[in-house]
């Protein structure tokens, strides 16, 4: 089994161009060997978290304009 050992970066980078829905072949079967996967799930539960609470603060601001 080969070691993983890609950094917050990467896993981020991963996970936020997973929500775009972009990603090159090559780059995802880079990522498949090097990514952690508890730190994916981590990283796109945050990453979620972050965008719901931007949703939030968005339709919060329009509304109450």
């Amino acid at each position: 089994m080969a070691e993983r050992k890609a950094g917050f970066g990467q896993t981020l980078d991963a996970v936020l161009w997973s929500f775009f829905g972009v990603r090159r072949s090559d780059a995802h079967e880079r990522d498949m060997q090097s990514l952690n996967p508890l730190h994916v799930v981590v990283v796109g539960v945050l990453a979620a978290a972050c965008f719901v609470a931007l949703l939030i603060f968005v339709v919060h601001t329009v509304v109450t304009k």
